[in-house]
Protein backbone atom coordinates (compact mmCIF):
# COMPACT_ATOMS: atom_id res chain seq x y z
CA UNK A 1 0.00 0.00 0.00
CA UNK A 2 1.36 3.42 -0.93
CA UNK A 3 2.08 6.22 2.20
CA UNK A 4 2.49 9.20 1.47
CA UNK A 5 5.61 10.83 3.69
CA UNK A 6 7.96 13.47 3.57
CA UNK A 7 8.62 16.69 5.69
CA UNK A 8 7.38 20.56 6.63
CA UNK A 9 9.39 23.09 8.09
CA UNK A 10 7.66 25.11 10.84
CA UNK A 11 7.16 27.62 11.37
CA UNK A 12 8.06 28.41 7.38
CA UNK A 13 11.21 30.20 6.58
CA UNK A 14 11.69 33.60 6.05
CA UNK A 15 13.29 35.83 3.77
CA UNK A 16 15.88 36.78 6.83
CA UNK A 17 19.64 36.56 6.33
CA UNK A 18 20.07 33.58 8.94
CA UNK A 19 17.32 31.36 7.15
CA UNK A 20 19.02 32.46 3.52
CA UNK A 21 22.28 30.96 4.71
CA UNK A 22 21.63 27.66 6.39
CA UNK A 23 19.28 26.91 2.98
CA UNK A 24 21.52 28.02 0.83
CA UNK A 25 23.85 25.46 2.62
CA UNK A 26 21.36 22.93 2.72
CA UNK A 27 21.18 23.50 -1.52
CA UNK A 28 25.39 23.02 -1.56
CA UNK A 29 24.57 19.92 0.42
CA UNK A 30 21.99 18.40 -1.71
CA UNK A 31 24.00 19.61 -5.04
CA UNK A 32 26.85 17.65 -3.71
CA UNK A 33 25.73 14.74 -2.78
CA UNK A 34 23.62 14.02 -5.91
CA UNK A 35 26.23 15.55 -8.42
CA UNK A 36 26.18 12.20 -10.56
CA UNK A 37 22.35 11.30 -9.88
CA UNK A 38 20.74 11.69 -13.32
CA UNK A 39 17.44 11.75 -11.58
CA UNK A 40 18.29 14.82 -9.50
CA UNK A 41 18.64 18.06 -11.77
CA UNK A 42 19.33 21.72 -11.34
CA UNK A 43 16.82 24.14 -12.78
CA UNK A 44 16.73 27.62 -13.19
CA UNK A 45 14.13 28.27 -10.13
CA UNK A 46 14.69 24.50 -8.29
CA UNK A 47 15.88 21.33 -7.67
CA UNK A 48 13.98 18.53 -9.35
CA UNK A 49 14.22 15.01 -8.15
CA UNK A 50 12.14 13.20 -10.82
CA UNK A 51 11.39 10.36 -9.62
CA UNK A 52 8.12 12.67 -8.63
CA UNK A 53 7.08 15.72 -9.84
CA UNK A 54 6.46 18.09 -6.93
CA UNK A 55 9.58 16.64 -4.95
CA UNK A 56 11.39 19.66 -5.33
CA UNK A 57 13.39 22.36 -3.18
CA UNK A 58 12.97 25.92 -4.04
CA UNK A 59 16.47 28.07 -4.73
CA UNK A 60 13.80 30.89 -2.45
CA UNK A 61 13.69 29.77 0.75
CA UNK A 62 10.94 31.48 2.07
CA UNK A 63 8.35 29.51 -0.78
CA UNK A 64 9.32 26.30 0.83
CA UNK A 65 6.85 24.53 2.73
CA UNK A 66 7.02 20.45 2.44
CA UNK A 67 9.74 17.86 0.49
CA UNK A 68 6.79 15.34 0.27
CA UNK A 69 5.92 12.37 -2.10
CA UNK A 70 3.47 9.52 -2.58
CA UNK A 71 5.75 6.31 -2.16
CA UNK A 72 4.78 2.99 -3.34
CA UNK A 73 4.90 -0.32 -1.90
CA UNK A 74 7.74 -1.33 -4.95
CA UNK A 75 9.43 1.85 -4.32
CA UNK A 76 11.86 1.75 -7.63
CA UNK A 77 12.75 5.29 -7.63
CA UNK A 78 14.08 5.60 -4.48
CA UNK A 79 11.37 8.60 -3.32
CA UNK A 80 12.10 7.27 0.70
CA UNK A 81 15.81 7.49 0.33
CA UNK A 82 15.62 10.76 -1.22
CA UNK A 83 13.28 12.63 1.17
CA UNK A 84 14.95 10.69 4.17
CA UNK A 85 18.44 11.79 2.95
CA UNK A 86 17.09 15.49 2.29
CA UNK A 87 15.31 15.36 5.71
CA UNK A 88 18.19 14.29 7.27
CA UNK A 89 20.22 17.46 5.43
CA UNK A 90 17.20 19.75 6.91
CA UNK A 91 17.57 18.92 10.30
CA UNK A 92 21.19 19.55 10.48
CA UNK A 93 20.47 23.37 8.95
CA UNK A 94 17.08 23.73 10.85
CA UNK A 95 16.86 21.82 14.00
CA UNK A 96 13.39 21.20 15.62
CA UNK A 97 11.45 23.08 12.58
CA UNK A 98 11.99 20.28 10.77
CA UNK A 99 9.08 18.19 10.87
CA UNK A 100 8.54 14.43 9.45
CA UNK A 101 5.19 12.76 8.88
CA UNK A 102 3.87 9.78 7.32
CA UNK A 103 0.49 9.63 6.72
CA UNK A 104 0.51 5.99 6.10
CA UNK A 105 1.64 5.66 9.73
CA UNK A 106 -1.11 8.17 10.58
CA UNK A 107 0.94 10.81 11.23
CA UNK A 108 0.04 14.18 8.86
CA UNK A 109 1.61 16.98 7.35
CA UNK A 110 1.83 20.37 9.14
CA UNK A 111 0.52 22.27 6.55
CA UNK A 112 -2.78 22.00 4.11
CA UNK A 113 -2.28 20.25 0.88
CA UNK A 114 -3.46 23.47 -0.28
CA UNK A 115 -1.17 25.79 0.61
CA UNK A 116 1.71 23.13 -0.21
CA UNK A 117 0.69 22.73 -4.05
CA UNK A 118 0.17 27.15 -4.22
CA UNK A 119 4.03 27.53 -3.12
CA UNK A 120 5.21 24.55 -5.06
CA UNK A 121 3.33 26.88 -8.33
CA UNK A 122 5.44 29.78 -7.15
CA UNK A 123 8.55 28.34 -7.74
CA UNK A 124 8.60 28.78 -10.88
CA UNK A 125 9.52 32.36 -10.67
CA UNK A 126 11.75 34.88 -8.51
CA UNK A 127 10.09 37.29 -6.12
CA UNK A 128 10.81 40.56 -6.62
CA UNK A 129 13.53 42.08 -3.91
CA UNK A 130 12.12 43.04 -1.09
CA UNK A 131 13.97 45.97 0.96
CA UNK A 132 14.36 45.21 4.82
CA UNK A 133 12.55 47.69 7.39
CA UNK A 134 14.65 46.69 10.14
CA UNK A 135 18.37 45.46 10.66
CA UNK A 136 15.65 42.63 12.26
CA UNK A 137 14.01 41.71 9.64
CA UNK A 138 17.02 41.96 7.46
CA UNK A 139 18.92 39.15 9.35
CA UNK A 140 16.35 37.03 11.31
CA UNK A 141 13.33 37.85 8.61
CA UNK A 142 10.85 39.45 11.79
CA UNK A 143 10.15 43.05 12.32
CA UNK A 144 9.74 43.97 15.77
CA UNK A 145 7.43 46.70 14.59
CA UNK A 146 4.71 45.12 13.23
CA UNK A 147 4.93 42.23 16.08
CA UNK A 148 4.30 45.06 18.77
CA UNK A 149 2.19 46.69 16.47
CA UNK A 150 3.20 49.77 17.09
CA UNK A 151 1.35 52.61 14.84
CA UNK A 152 3.15 53.46 11.20
CA UNK A 153 2.63 56.70 11.39
CA UNK A 154 1.20 60.01 13.04
CA UNK A 155 -0.48 63.07 12.11
CA UNK A 156 1.37 65.92 11.88
CA UNK A 157 1.57 69.05 9.41
CA UNK A 158 2.49 68.60 5.97
CA UNK A 159 4.29 71.70 4.54
CA UNK A 160 1.79 73.40 1.64
CA UNK A 161 -1.17 70.72 2.80
CA UNK A 162 -2.26 71.36 5.69
CA UNK A 163 -2.26 68.17 8.09
CA UNK A 164 -1.07 64.85 6.92
CA UNK A 165 0.18 60.98 7.40
CA UNK A 166 3.80 61.10 8.12
CA UNK A 167 5.80 57.32 8.73
CA UNK A 168 7.60 57.05 11.75
CA UNK A 169 9.30 53.74 10.70
CA UNK A 170 10.18 52.77 7.47
CA UNK A 171 7.44 50.61 5.89
CA UNK A 172 7.73 47.61 3.94
CA UNK A 173 5.95 47.60 0.80
CA UNK A 174 2.30 45.47 0.91
CA UNK A 175 2.44 46.18 4.72
CA UNK A 176 -1.06 47.09 6.18
CA UNK A 177 -0.28 51.04 7.50
CA UNK A 178 -4.30 51.68 8.81
CA UNK A 179 -7.34 50.14 8.97
CA UNK A 180 -10.18 52.67 10.05
CA UNK A 181 -13.97 52.16 10.46
CA UNK A 182 -15.71 55.24 9.25
CA UNK A 183 -17.74 58.02 11.50
CA UNK A 184 -20.57 57.01 9.13
CA UNK A 185 -21.36 56.80 5.50
CA UNK A 186 -23.24 58.44 3.28
CA UNK A 187 -24.90 58.80 -0.71
CA UNK A 188 -23.36 61.05 -3.31
CA UNK A 189 -26.79 60.37 -5.16
CA UNK A 190 -28.47 62.79 -2.95
CA UNK A 191 -28.45 66.67 -2.71
CA UNK A 192 -26.65 68.52 -1.06
CA UNK A 193 -29.00 69.64 1.72
CA UNK A 194 -30.44 66.13 2.27
CA UNK A 195 -26.93 65.02 2.44
CA UNK A 196 -26.16 68.07 5.24
CA UNK A 197 -29.70 67.14 6.66
CA UNK A 198 -28.84 63.48 6.91
CA UNK A 199 -24.84 64.15 8.55
CA UNK A 200 -26.68 66.34 11.35
CA UNK A 201 -28.34 63.40 12.39
CA UNK A 202 -25.54 61.08 11.96
CA UNK A 203 -23.54 63.55 13.99
CA UNK A 204 -25.59 63.31 17.45
CA UNK A 205 -25.19 59.96 17.07
CA UNK A 206 -21.11 60.18 17.44
CA UNK A 207 -19.09 60.80 20.63
CA UNK A 208 -17.97 64.54 21.60
CA UNK A 209 -14.29 63.94 20.59
CA UNK A 210 -15.34 62.18 16.84
CA UNK A 211 -17.78 64.93 16.36
CA UNK A 212 -14.92 67.59 16.75
CA UNK A 213 -12.80 65.21 14.83
CA UNK A 214 -15.34 65.58 11.79
CA UNK A 215 -15.27 69.03 11.88
CA UNK A 216 -11.82 69.55 11.99
CA UNK A 217 -11.40 68.18 8.53
CA UNK A 218 -10.74 70.20 5.56
CA UNK A 219 -13.73 71.20 3.69
CA UNK A 220 -12.65 72.60 0.01
CA UNK A 221 -16.71 74.04 -0.12
CA UNK A 222 -17.24 76.63 2.95
CA UNK A 223 -20.97 78.12 2.92
CA UNK A 224 -24.32 77.19 4.10
CA UNK A 225 -23.86 73.63 4.30
CA UNK A 226 -20.51 73.15 6.12
CA UNK A 227 -21.13 69.15 6.97
CA UNK A 228 -22.09 68.14 3.35
CA UNK A 229 -18.73 70.21 2.42
CA UNK A 230 -16.28 68.45 4.32
CA UNK A 231 -17.78 65.20 3.36
CA UNK A 232 -17.74 66.22 -0.49
CA UNK A 233 -14.02 67.16 0.52
CA UNK A 234 -12.58 63.69 2.42
CA UNK A 235 -15.17 60.81 1.50
CA UNK A 236 -13.53 58.12 -0.12
CA UNK A 237 -15.68 55.71 -2.41
CA UNK A 238 -16.56 51.91 -0.27
CA UNK A 239 -15.67 50.02 -2.80
CA UNK A 240 -14.66 51.31 -7.01
CA UNK A 241 -16.99 53.38 -8.36
CA UNK A 242 -19.74 53.03 -5.54
CA UNK A 243 -22.11 56.02 -4.76
CA UNK A 244 -21.33 55.46 -1.00
CA UNK A 245 -18.67 57.19 0.76
CA UNK A 246 -17.29 57.12 4.08
CA UNK A 247 -15.42 59.42 6.23
CA UNK A 248 -12.34 59.05 8.54
CA UNK A 249 -11.11 59.96 11.54
CA UNK A 250 -7.08 59.88 10.47
CA UNK A 251 -7.55 58.28 7.00
CA UNK A 252 -9.47 61.03 5.71
CA UNK A 253 -6.07 63.45 6.29
CA UNK A 254 -4.03 60.95 3.86
CA UNK A 255 -3.04 63.96 1.28
CA UNK A 256 -2.91 63.13 -2.46
CA UNK A 257 0.11 61.92 -5.43
CA UNK A 258 0.05 61.06 -8.81
CA UNK A 259 2.88 58.86 -7.45
CA UNK A 260 1.19 57.49 -4.29
CA UNK A 261 2.98 55.36 -1.70
CA UNK A 262 0.16 53.78 -0.71
CA UNK A 263 -3.81 52.12 -1.96
CA UNK A 264 -6.73 52.45 -0.39
CA UNK A 265 -9.39 49.63 -0.27
CA UNK A 266 -13.05 49.16 1.26
CA UNK A 267 -13.21 45.69 2.98
CA UNK A 268 -17.27 45.24 2.26
CA UNK A 269 -16.89 42.03 4.65
CA UNK A 270 -15.03 44.27 7.70
CA UNK A 271 -16.73 47.31 6.86
CA UNK A 272 -13.39 48.70 7.20
CA UNK A 273 -11.45 50.82 4.90
CA UNK A 274 -7.15 49.70 4.77
CA UNK A 275 -5.02 51.47 3.58
CA UNK A 276 -1.40 49.68 2.53
CA UNK A 277 2.48 50.72 1.18
CA UNK A 278 2.20 50.12 -2.50
CA UNK A 279 6.46 50.95 -2.58
CA UNK A 280 9.11 51.26 0.84
CA UNK A 281 8.20 54.18 2.60
CA UNK A 282 11.15 55.46 4.02
CA UNK A 283 10.70 56.94 8.02
CA UNK A 284 9.87 60.44 7.99
CA UNK A 285 8.25 60.34 4.01
CA UNK A 286 4.83 61.48 3.84
CA UNK A 287 2.11 58.72 2.98
CA UNK A 288 -0.34 59.37 0.13
CA UNK A 289 -2.93 58.21 -2.11
CA UNK A 290 -4.14 58.68 -5.65
CA UNK A 291 -7.45 61.23 -5.66
CA UNK A 292 -7.18 61.15 -9.55
CA UNK A 293 -8.96 59.30 -12.06
CA UNK A 294 -5.42 59.17 -14.40
CA UNK A 295 -5.17 60.64 -17.52
CA UNK A 296 -2.39 63.44 -18.76
CA UNK A 297 -1.23 66.01 -16.10
CA UNK A 298 -3.83 68.55 -17.33
CA UNK A 299 -6.36 67.07 -17.28
CA UNK A 300 -5.53 65.48 -13.35
CA UNK A 301 -4.59 68.92 -12.30
CA UNK A 302 -7.99 70.11 -13.34
CA UNK A 303 -10.17 67.81 -11.48
CA UNK A 304 -8.20 68.09 -8.58
CA UNK A 305 -8.58 72.06 -8.26
CA UNK A 306 -11.96 71.44 -9.04
CA UNK A 307 -12.61 68.53 -6.48
CA UNK A 308 -10.35 69.46 -3.96
CA UNK A 309 -9.16 73.08 -4.07
CA UNK A 310 -5.37 72.28 -4.24
CA UNK A 311 -3.23 72.39 -7.54
CA UNK A 312 -1.21 69.60 -7.56
CA UNK A 313 2.96 69.37 -7.35
CA UNK A 314 3.62 65.52 -6.59
CA UNK A 315 6.88 64.23 -7.61
CA UNK A 316 5.00 63.74 -11.13
CA UNK A 317 3.16 66.68 -12.03
CA UNK A 318 6.47 68.83 -11.30
CA UNK A 319 8.91 67.57 -13.25
CA UNK A 320 10.71 69.41 -16.03
CA UNK A 321 8.20 69.57 -19.30
CA UNK A 322 10.48 67.56 -21.20
CA UNK A 323 9.79 64.62 -18.49
CA UNK A 324 6.48 65.57 -17.75
CA UNK A 325 5.43 65.54 -21.82
CA UNK A 326 6.97 62.17 -21.59
CA UNK A 327 4.37 61.28 -18.79
CA UNK A 328 1.80 62.51 -20.13
CA UNK A 329 2.33 60.21 -23.20
CA UNK A 330 2.38 57.37 -20.54
CA UNK A 331 -0.47 58.22 -19.32
CA UNK A 332 -2.66 58.29 -22.24
CA UNK A 333 -1.17 55.50 -23.35
CA UNK A 334 -2.33 54.08 -20.68
CA UNK A 335 -6.22 54.46 -21.24
CA UNK A 336 -5.82 53.57 -24.17
CA UNK A 337 -4.02 50.01 -23.66
CA UNK A 338 -6.98 50.07 -20.75
CA UNK A 339 -10.05 50.84 -23.19
CA UNK A 340 -8.28 48.23 -25.55
CA UNK A 341 -7.94 45.36 -23.24
CA UNK A 342 -11.41 45.52 -21.52
CA UNK A 343 -13.40 46.02 -25.50
CA UNK A 344 -15.65 42.65 -25.53
CA UNK A 345 -16.16 42.10 -29.30
CA UNK A 346 -11.95 42.32 -29.38
CA UNK A 347 -11.21 39.76 -26.23
CA UNK A 348 -13.56 37.52 -28.40
CA UNK A 349 -12.28 37.93 -32.00
CA UNK A 350 -8.63 39.18 -31.06
CA UNK A 351 -7.63 37.54 -27.93
CA UNK A 352 -4.26 37.56 -29.13
CA UNK A 353 -3.62 41.60 -29.64
CA UNK A 354 -5.50 41.99 -26.36
CA UNK A 355 -2.29 39.81 -24.85
CA UNK A 356 -0.11 41.48 -26.62
CA UNK A 357 -1.96 44.90 -25.08
CA UNK A 358 -2.02 43.62 -21.63
CA UNK A 359 2.16 42.87 -21.84
CA UNK A 360 3.04 46.32 -23.35
CA UNK A 361 0.60 48.43 -20.62
CA UNK A 362 2.70 45.67 -17.66
CA UNK A 363 5.69 47.52 -19.20
CA UNK A 364 4.49 50.80 -19.03
CA UNK A 365 2.86 50.78 -15.61
CA UNK A 366 6.03 49.55 -14.48
CA UNK A 367 7.83 53.22 -16.52
CA UNK A 368 5.02 55.56 -15.06
CA UNK A 369 5.31 54.34 -11.54
CA UNK A 370 8.73 53.29 -11.08
CA UNK A 371 8.38 49.57 -10.93
CA UNK A 372 5.34 49.75 -8.06
CA UNK A 373 1.99 49.99 -10.06
CA UNK A 374 0.06 49.47 -6.77
CA UNK A 375 -3.50 47.87 -7.71
CA UNK A 376 -3.48 48.73 -11.27
CA UNK A 377 -0.95 45.54 -11.83
CA UNK A 378 -3.91 43.20 -10.16
CA UNK A 379 -6.50 44.42 -12.55
CA UNK A 380 -4.07 43.98 -15.64
CA UNK A 381 -3.40 40.53 -14.26
CA UNK A 382 -6.82 39.52 -13.75
CA UNK A 383 -7.46 41.36 -17.22
CA UNK A 384 -4.70 38.80 -18.86
CA UNK A 385 -6.97 35.88 -16.92
CA UNK A 386 -10.31 37.20 -18.57
CA UNK A 387 -8.58 36.67 -22.10
CA UNK A 388 -7.14 32.92 -21.38
CA UNK A 389 -10.22 32.22 -19.81
CA UNK A 390 -13.15 32.95 -22.28
CA UNK A 391 -10.59 31.17 -24.86
CA UNK A 392 -10.29 27.87 -22.50
CA UNK A 393 -6.16 28.22 -21.60
CA UNK A 394 -6.75 27.09 -17.61
CA UNK A 395 -2.99 26.83 -17.48
CA UNK A 396 -2.07 30.57 -18.33
CA UNK A 397 -5.17 31.76 -16.92
CA UNK A 398 -4.28 30.01 -13.49
CA UNK A 399 -0.47 31.74 -13.57
CA UNK A 400 -2.29 35.38 -14.80
CA UNK A 401 -5.21 34.38 -11.65
CA UNK A 402 -2.16 33.73 -9.28
CA UNK A 403 0.39 37.10 -10.58
CA UNK A 404 -3.33 38.99 -9.85
CA UNK A 405 -3.95 37.60 -6.45
CA UNK A 406 -0.45 38.21 -5.57
CA UNK A 407 -0.36 41.88 -6.44
CA UNK A 408 -4.12 42.17 -4.89
CA UNK A 409 -2.57 40.29 -1.97
CA UNK A 410 0.13 43.27 -1.66
CA UNK A 411 -2.59 45.89 -2.03
CA UNK A 412 -5.52 44.97 -0.12
CA UNK A 413 -4.78 42.30 1.97
CA UNK A 414 -5.92 38.70 2.27
CA UNK A 415 -9.04 38.91 3.96
CA UNK A 416 -10.70 41.60 1.20
CA UNK A 417 -13.44 39.43 -0.49
CA UNK A 418 -11.96 40.25 -4.15
CA UNK A 419 -8.27 38.90 -3.32
CA UNK A 420 -10.52 35.52 -1.75
CA UNK A 421 -12.39 35.34 -5.26
CA UNK A 422 -9.35 35.59 -6.83
CA UNK A 423 -7.76 33.10 -5.05
CA UNK A 424 -10.87 30.80 -5.38
CA UNK A 425 -9.93 31.32 -9.27
CA UNK A 426 -6.51 30.53 -8.77
CA UNK A 427 -7.12 27.00 -7.56
CA UNK A 428 -10.02 26.68 -10.28
CA UNK A 429 -10.05 28.96 -13.32
CA UNK A 430 -13.07 27.29 -14.96
CA UNK A 431 -15.06 28.26 -12.28
CA UNK A 432 -15.09 32.08 -13.69
CA UNK A 433 -18.38 32.30 -15.52
CA UNK A 434 -16.95 32.96 -19.01
CA UNK A 435 -14.96 29.70 -19.07
CA UNK A 436 -14.74 28.18 -22.45
CA UNK A 437 -17.11 30.81 -24.28
CA UNK A 438 -14.18 29.73 -27.15
CA UNK A 439 -12.07 26.76 -26.96
CA UNK A 440 -9.45 28.55 -29.22
CA UNK A 441 -6.44 28.27 -26.67
CA UNK A 442 -7.90 24.98 -24.76
CA UNK A 443 -5.54 23.64 -22.16
CA UNK A 444 -5.61 22.25 -18.96
CA UNK A 445 -4.71 24.42 -15.74
CA UNK A 446 -1.70 21.76 -14.77
CA UNK A 447 -0.27 22.12 -18.29
CA UNK A 448 2.02 24.78 -16.92
CA UNK A 449 5.64 24.34 -17.81
CA UNK A 450 8.35 23.23 -15.50
CA UNK A 451 11.66 23.96 -15.63
CA UNK A 452 12.14 26.74 -17.89
CA UNK A 453 14.16 29.85 -17.24
CA UNK A 454 12.57 32.72 -16.43
CA UNK A 455 12.30 34.42 -20.18
CA UNK A 456 11.24 31.26 -21.50
CA UNK A 457 8.47 31.30 -18.89
CA UNK A 458 7.02 34.38 -20.42
CA UNK A 459 7.33 34.12 -23.62
CA UNK A 460 5.33 31.14 -22.85
CA UNK A 461 2.91 32.80 -20.69
CA UNK A 462 2.35 35.60 -23.22
CA UNK A 463 2.58 33.85 -26.42
CA UNK A 464 4.83 35.05 -28.34
CA UNK A 465 5.74 33.50 -31.30
CA UNK A 466 2.30 31.82 -31.84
Amino acid sequence: MSSYAGFDIVPRLTKGLVDKHNWEKLLRTIRERYQNDDQVEVKPNYIAFKSDPDLLLPLECHKFLRFGATIPNEDTGGLRDYIDTVSRVASCCFGSRVRDWDEGEGVPGYYALDDVKRSIRSYEQFDEPEVPTTLAQFVLGTDPIRELNLPLYEVKPVPGKGQGLVARFNIAKGQLIISEKPFFTTSNATSAAIIEKQISIELRKLPKDAQRQFLSLHNNFPGKKPFSGIVRTNALPCGPDSPIGGIYPTISRINHSCLPNAHNSWNSASGYENIYAVRFIAAGEEITIPYDHGGPSDERRRHLKSAFGFDCDCKICSRQPAELKQSDERRRQIQHLDAEIGNALRLMYSPGDCLKDCQALLQILGEEFEGSPGAHLARLYYDAFQICIVHGDQARARVFAERSYRARLACEGENNPETKRIQKLMEDPKMHASFGLSMKWKSLKNQVPRGLSSDEFEKWLWRQGK
